[in-house]
């Protein structure tokens, strides 16, 4: 074999070893158990009251700083964006740094795989 076709069989062991790779899939259940440092605040129940912090019920698709009955902080008052999971992600992870002034005085959620957990546990009650 000539060192072309040993790099090239190398290549495609690489990536062939890449796709084959099992992804960590989020886990809703795991996010339940995450969760429960945002119940202290929130609540995630249709219909649900408001907290410290806003019922999160629906939150995906809903345009930040806008639950019926809560008061906002300037910031989510003035914010001009969708929940989507990506921003909930990023904001989830760090919120005083996504969005500077808001209210809300958990550091976040440090861990990736909990950000992702949590996402899934959101989706899956409803939101």
């Amino acid at each position: 074999m000539t060192h072309r076709t040993l790099a090239f069989a190398a290549a495609l062991g690489l990536i062939a070893a890449i796709v084959a790779a099992p992804t960590q899939a989020a886990d809703a259940e795991a996010g339940a158990k995450v969760f429960k440092k945002c119940k202290a605040c929130h609540t995630l129940d249709e219909g649900g009251k408001n907290k410290i912090g806003p019922n999160l019920f629906g939150i995906l698709g809903k345009p930040a700083g806008r639950t019926e009955g809560f008061k906002y902080s300037k910031a989510f008052k003035k914010a001009d964006f969708t929940w989507d999971e990506a921003e909930l992600g990023k904001y989830l992870s760090n919120p005083r740094k996504y969005l500077k002034g808001n209210k809300m005085a958990f550091p976040g959620l440090k861990k990736p795989e909990d950000v992702e957990n949590v996402l899934a546990y959101i989706m899956a009650s409803g939101s």
